[in-house]
């Protein structure tokens, strides 16, 4: 179960050979992404509850096809979250012009924990939390590179990063709540 949605979307397999009344491109004017949709797209065919429905063209953050990409809620039922090849982008559904490219590049996991309140990203050294009022907090850094994360119990958030000089994974948690971390492989500067 996840967050409850003031629309609904779907993914389209390719864009449709019509367009739309209304569309609408993200990222929208993101200093340093300019040529982002050279690298591809996502296509999306938004509902709004409130509104028409319009299609949404997401640019990919990278082609490498492990990058995760999905259309999420978020825990304002107004927005919605579309994860494109690594790079998340958040909006609100009524007002698809305005739109927050998430810092974490890439994400590599992206799930919904309703009752924390918080949509998770997390990426290959640390974990964000995204709440109502957007960003919620982000750990510290848990890994060298790459996190393995495990599960979700009792709003910690737990799994792994890889500890460089002696190369191991290390446990860590996360409280939900507060983002709040402890344990972890990275013990640098």
């Amino acid at each position: 179960m996840g967050f409850e949605r003031a629309w609904s979307a779907e993914i389209l397999k390719a864009a449709p050979l019509i367009a739309p009344a209304r569309s609408c491109v993200w990222p929208m004017r993101i200093e340093g992404e300019e040529d982002a949709l050279a690298r591809g797209a996502v296509n999306a065919m938004v509902r709004p509850a409130a509104g028409g429905s319009f299609l949404l063209t997401a640019a990919l953050g990278f082609k490498d096809p492990s990058m995760p990409t999905g259309v999420f809620g978020c825990p304002n039922a107004d927005e919605i979250c579309v994860v494109a090849g690594g790079y998340a982008y958040v909006g609100k559904a009524t007002e698809p012009e305005s739109v927050t490219l998430v810092g974490m590049k890439p994400v590599v996991q992206a799930f919904e924990c309703v009752e924390q309140g918080v949509l998770v990203f997390a990426g290959f050294t640390a974990v964000l939390g995204w709440g109502a009022s957007g960003k919620a907090w982000e750990t510290r850094r848990l890994s060298w590179e790459g996190l393995r994360v495990t599960g979700v119990e009792d709003g910690v958030l737990r799994g792994f990063g890889w500890d460089l000089m002696k190369d191991v994974e290390v446990e860590f948690a996360v409280d939900l709540r507060t983002g709040e971390a402890s344990g972890g492989g990275y013990r640098g500067r």
